[in-house]
């Protein structure tokens, strides 16, 4: 079995006008751009008076070396949308109102074809070479997946500011 250690979690919130189908086309094509393979693992939608409920569930994977694989997985959850028009220089936009709330969560998965697990003296040697002989690689790949993590939600945070307005 791989072993995941999580290197990364936060949140994002936004209360007010944004545009659900640019936000989520934002995310994704991020995510693309980025060499990430994008599943959506759960998608729910509920209606009600207050207004649509989303949750969605996505998990992006990007292979970085024959032992170490990088997971993002990225959570939804949307309360209260409802279609609305803001006017914008004279002109009316249709866009939406609502609560989104979106938390990213990084890990990194040690080796995620499980060719070490097979025998118990493999997964010992797989203990020896996690702590001794690649330690620092695996940390710098760690750095490097927070970063990007945090450059991901700094990204959604600027595209739902400019969206916002």
């Amino acid at each position: 079995m791989a072993q995941k250690d999580e290197v990364f979690k936060q949140k994002l919130k936004k209360k007010g006008y944004w545009n659900y189908i640019d936000v989520y086309k934002f995310c994704f094509d991020w995510l693309k751009d980025e060499g990430y393979d994008v599943m959506e693992k759960e998608y729910t939608e509920k209606i009600s008076s207050l207004g649509k409920e989303i949750i969605l569930k996505w998990e992006a994977t990007k292979k970085v070396s024959d032992y170490l694989k990088n997971h993002i997985y990225i959570d939804w959850h949307i309360l209260g949308m409802k279609d609305t028009e803001v006017e914008r220089d004279g002109k009316k936009e249709s866009t939406n109102k609502g609560e989104v709330k979106i938390t990213v969560k990084a890990s990194l998965n040690k080796d995620y074809e499980s060719r070490w697990e097979d025998k118990p003296l493999w997964k010992f040697m797989r203990g020896v070479y996690d702590k001794y002989i690649v330690r620092t690689t695996i940390e710098e790949y760690e750095d490097r997946l927070i970063a990007k993590s945090e450059k991901f939600i700094g990204e959604i945070k600027a595209f739902l500011e400019i969206e916002g307005r």
